[in-house]
């Protein structure tokens, strides 16, 4: 594996931006200037609290949030939007939840609008995942790049999203889509996930066993790539660092780990350190995500939304890149799982969606509790409500809409008996 070493003698060359042209790219003034429509209170659901959901046009709707003591406010944005397919999306009821139109540069300035607002929206310490497939996502890379700066990339995420397609006959199967992780500065809020060691794994990392505790551990080296010339540089029990390489402590902490019997002294005089694996939280989830797949079987629970995501995902996300207390907002929010996964980890949370499929999924979520998915393939006339829910069932927010969306929200609100304004 090649390793990165600073080189000498650098002559540093300031790198200069990239950007993607196109015709119809407004002025990112422009698009701050517009001014908001009144988005009024229509109902609650399970009664008063800090939760809102918002029925409409997300550009209208982040308008109004901005003008109305939002601004700098929220800690983290997830959005999974149309991925410019040209295709109808179909929900469990043969209903279309919406219409993914748009396409090239439309498409584009579309979502470049929706970030600008975003990033404001975002507080210094906030940050947002972009969901995207590979039609789109990588031209919205650059425009990612233009918003919240290169710099401030912190991941380009792979995630499986699927079983493996058979069907493929003249190219690779595609079972994979994007996830872009940007902050909005570099003082950023970041609960690093982990993943739980499995046996096999635990046995593959950790492969020795102390004899006396029966603790397993590994050796690791105690020098990095890269000269010194400070304190790591210095010779330590009469050896100094192999050549082209430093100490990854100082002599003194060396001498401490020694000392406590952390340092693994070989036959040749070799010294590693011992890092115990209950020293370890479990593995560091990278970015390449395998287990976090929207395929569903016959016992998942599910809205029926067609483009449901993940929800041990989004609560990964959640709980990696935001506090309990803070706002979480998806606004492109379909079944609101985004939502589900920030109550569900003690956090307040926004949804915008002018999807009226996508309305009636957040309140069967938040109302009714989820489906069984194979109760609705197998079309039972009494399909099963998932009974486990209590925190979904006390969830409390409010809807808003327009004025003249009113009637609509509040015909849905009576369906699903919510009280209305």
């Amino acid at each position: 594996m090649a390793t990165g070493v600073a080189a000498k003698n650098r002559i540093d060359i300031e790198a200069k931006g990239v950007t993607l042209n196109y015709v119809g790219k407004k002025r990112i003034e422009d698009i701050l200037s517009v001014p908001y429509c009144a988005y009024n209170l229509v109902g609650v659901v399970n009664g008063y609290g800090s939760n809102k959901m918002f029925f409409g046009d997300n550009l209208d709707v982040m308008r109004f949030l901005l003008g109305n003591g939002y601004k700098g406010t929220v800690n983290l944005i997830y959005i999974d939007p149309p991925y410019a397919t040209s295709y109808d999306f179909i929900n469990r009821d043969l209903n279309v939840a919406y219409t993914d139109s748009l396409r090239g540069a439309d498409y584009v300035e579309f979502l470049r609008e929706r970030l600008v607002l975003m990033r404001e929206l975002l507080s210094n310490e906030g940050s947002i995942y972009l969901h995207l497939d590979g039609n789109m996502a990588f031209r919205m890379k650059i425009i990612m790049d233009e918003i919240f700066g290169e710099n401030n990339c912190l991941a380009f995420i792979t995630r499986k999203k699927c079983s493996t397609k058979n069907s493929t006959s003249t190219t690779y199967g595609n079972i994979s889509d994007y996830i872009m992780f940007y902050s909005k500065t570099k003082k950023y809020i970041w609960n690093r996930p982990y993943e739980p060691w499995d046996d096999k794994k635990m046995v593959e990392q950790y492969p020795y066993v102390d004899g006396k505790t029966g603790r397993r551990y590994k050796k690791v080296p105690i020098h990095a790539p890269g000269v010194r010339n400070g304190e790591s540089g210095k010779e330590w029990h009469g050896m100094l660092p192999p050549k082209g390489k430093h100490w990854q402590f100082t002599p003194a902490k060396l001498d401490e780990l020694d000392a406590a019997g952390e340092i693994y002294w070989s036959p040749s005089g070799n010294p590693r350190r011992i890092v115990y694996c209950d020293q370890s939280k479990g593995v560091p989830i990278q970015d390449i995500w395998l287990d976090f797949r929207d395929s569903i079987n016959q016992a998942m629970l599910t809205t029926g939304y067609p483009t449901e995501k993940n929800f041990d995902m989004l609560k990964m996300i959640v709980e990696a890149s935001s506090n309990k207390g803070d706002i979480v907002m998806d606004a492109f929010c379909g079944s609101g799982t985004t939502m589900g996964a920030a109550f569900d980890t003690g956090r307040t949370w926004i949804g915008i969606d002018n999807s009226v499929e996508s309305l009636k999924s957040v309140l069967l979520r938040f109302t009714g509790g989820l489906e069984r998915y194979g109760d609705y393939v197998n079309k039972k006339e009494t399909p099963y409500i998932q009974q486990s829910l209590d925190l979904f069932e006390k969830c409390n927010f409010s809807v808003y809409a327009l004025p003249q969306d009113k009637n609509t929200v509040k015909s849905l609100l009576y369906q699903y008996k919510v009280d209305d304004e």
